[in-house]
């Protein structure tokens, strides 16, 4: 390749990675754990495109349910349910079968 097209390929690679902007480098897996009827952190921060799994310890069944945007099938104990985020905003949760237990993911 001749020094001309090499940098117009340059260019061209430049110009196409800001147009479509630059996704996370790393992504990130953040643990919440269900254990005495409670989320634990009941709020977690992540960036878009991290991950947030939830296990259950607990010796009963638990859900994980974020109206309209997830909904974890009937986790037992050990059981876990991951999703991931991508796009920003809050993500309030709960458990189905017990809603007093709650919890929120902000996504930045």
């Amino acid at each position: 390749m001749n020094r001309r097209a090499s940098l117009e390929r340059s260019i061209r690679l430049a110009l196409t990675a800001a147009l479509l902007g630059t996704a996370p480098l790393h992504a990130e897996t953040i643990k919440v754990t269900i254990d005495n009827f409670t989320f634990t952190p009941a709020e977690v921060t992540v960036k878009v495109g991290d991950t947030v799994t939830w296990t259950n310890h607990d010796d009963i069944p638990h859900t994980v349910v974020s109206a309209g945007k997830y909904r974890s099938k009937t986790l037992d104990t050990d059981d876990s349910f991951s999703f991931t985020f991508a796009a920003a905003g809050d993500y309030k949760y709960f458990c189905s079968l017990h809603p007093h237990m709650t919890g929120m993911v902000k996504v930045e």
